[in-house]
């Protein structure tokens, strides 16, 4: 019975002294995964209340051709205006598999969030000329703050490409129109 006894509170003592599973950097994950779903149906929906996902201090990388280094949610709130006015957004990759980030200088986990994901783009049709529509690869990742809000968000894919190929047709159209009046 001594022996049982002594297995038994061996074994207590061997739990309790193991170290306590830090997982605060998954925990963070699955918190910010629901806040970039969210922030991802919000732009889908043309819906302004998505902004709120945002910190008040957020940066977004410009990694267009030719633009700044950087952008304010003021400049994305401009462009999304004319965004949302030319052309529909349809985030098109089911199921949208998101990816946990890691800190590059300690390469672990952060809480941070990730994906690859493919976009529908429609120009939509008009009096004078046809719908068009072409599909957006893309990879996005996003940085939070303490609070949960997003602190720093880049997107990476052929912006250029994708507008001249919509926009082109209209363009050449509407050229053809007015050289044949």
């Amino acid at each position: 019975m001594k022996f049982i006894y002594s297995i038994l509170f061996l074994t207590i003592f061997l739990v309790a002294c193991q170290p306590k599973v830090d997982n605060s950097a998954e925990e963070a994950f699955k918190k910010n995964s629901e806040t970039v779903l969210a922030n991802l149906q919000g732009f889908q929906d043309e819906n302004v209340d998505y902004y709120s996902t945002y910190s008040d201090s957020v940066v977004f990388a410009d990694t267009g051709f030719g633009g700044k280094d950087s952008l304010s949610l003021d400049d994305v709130k401009e462009s999304d205006k004319w965004l949302w006015e030319t052309f529909n957004f349809k985030l098109i990759t089911d199921p949208l598999v998101l990816l946990p980030g890691v800190d590059p200088e300690t390469k672990k986990s952060d809480g941070s969030v990730r994906y690859y994901g493919e976009w529908e783009v429609t120009l939509p049709a008009t009096d004078s000329t046809e719908g068009k529509t072409a599909v957006l690869k893309m990879y996005e990742s996003y940085d939070f703050d303490d609070d949960g809000k997003i602190l720093y968000q880049q997107g990476y894919g052929d912006f250029t490409g994708i507008m001249t190929y919509l926009l082109k047709e209209e363009s050449s159209d509407e050229m053809a129109e007015e050289a044949s009046e």
